[in-house]
């Protein structure tokens, strides 16, 4: 079998791949449901002190599409389980209205891209990252991820903060970037690692996830 053979095979969905990826994202509904909840208490003395302090909550809405990509690891699984999530969080009824899944779409698209840069990207990436999912990446995706709904927040029409300065959205943008990092970047990459060591993830490739090395 050719290289680009196995590389086409390695990328396609299996059943098992949908299934678990649906899990996820079901899972991350009810996860961004409790999220909103908690984020509107949180975020009334927030607003009060300087509102874009808010973005460093925002890293709970990203957390299925970085998990989603370290456990399947398959093109598509951030957008996938991003996406499927702010789905759910709609149907049980979301104080953000159908604009979830937009938020949803954006999110999984940064992670998706700096997954997509990292991983299936052009050769001259090898020495970086090239076929890693560590924790440098799952940080990177996180941090994606945040930029993205920094950015719809702020600027997009039906943006939440469209009414910020512009030093305070670029402030905003950075917070939801750095929250990513932190609270969807690196507890993904803990879960990932977790998971793998009970041997859930036998069928992925993500089953060595346990023992691969954090930064190399």
């Amino acid at each position: 079998m050719t290289t680009a053979a196995i590389k086409k095979t390695s990328n396609t969905w299996r059943v098992v791949d949908i299934v678990v990826a649906a899990l996820i994202a079901i899972a991350g509904g009810v996860i961004f449901w409790a999220w909103s909840q908690g984020a509107g208490i949180v975020s009334t003395p927030m607003n009060a002190v300087y509102p874009p302090l808010t973005g460093l909550i925002a890293g709970g809405w990203m957390i299925p599409a970085v998990l989603g990509m370290l456990i399947i690891r398959k093109p598509g699984a951030a957008i996938f389980c991003e996406t499927v999530a702010a789905t759910g969080e709609l149907i049980m009824g979301s104080q953000y209205g159908a604009t979830v899944l937009i938020s949803g779409v954006l999110q999984g698209l940064g992670a998706e891209l700096v997954f997509f840069l990292l991983v299936y990207g052009h050769f001259k990436f090898k020495s970086f990252l090239f076929q890693k999912y560590n924790l440098i990446a799952a940080l990177l995706a996180g941090a994606g991820a945040g930029l993205f709904c920094g950015i719809n927040d702020a600027f997009l029409p039906w943006g939440w903060n469209i009414a910020y300065e512009a030093g305070d959205k670029l402030v905003y943008i950075v917070f939801c970037a750095v929250s990513g990092a932190i609270i969807a970047g690196v507890l993904s990459w803990i879960a990932t690692r977790g998971l793998a060591k009970t041997g859930v993830l036998s069928s992925f490739a993500s089953r060595k996830a346990g023992t691969e090395p954090v930064f190399n």
